[in-house]
């Protein structure tokens, strides 16, 4: 069963600590948003309900995650 992804423990923060940031940085909600959005895409695909997704397809929108991801984790740590 495909899980949605925790951010908040993947980044070791809390979720006070990531809306105290996001309040802060305009681009940072952005790109909290466009992760969540991107991992919602993922869970569907990996559930089923998204529809004929291709391995490829779902390769994809994994890597564009974990792009965004890489994005967060910069953003937080030159915001330091």
């Amino acid at each position: 069963m495909p899980v949605k992804h925790n951010l908040l423990k993947d980044l070791n923060i809390t979720k006070e600590e990531i809306t105290r940031r996001r309040d802060a940085d305009d681009r940072l909600s952005q790109l909290l948003e466009s992760y969540n959005s991107i991992d919602a895409e993922v869970v569907d695909a990996e559930s089923g309900s998204a529809g004929n997704v291709t391995d490829e397809q779902l390769r994809k929108l994994k890597e564009k995650r974990l792009h965004v991801k890489d994005k967060i984790v910069k953003r937080l740590t030159s915001s330091d």
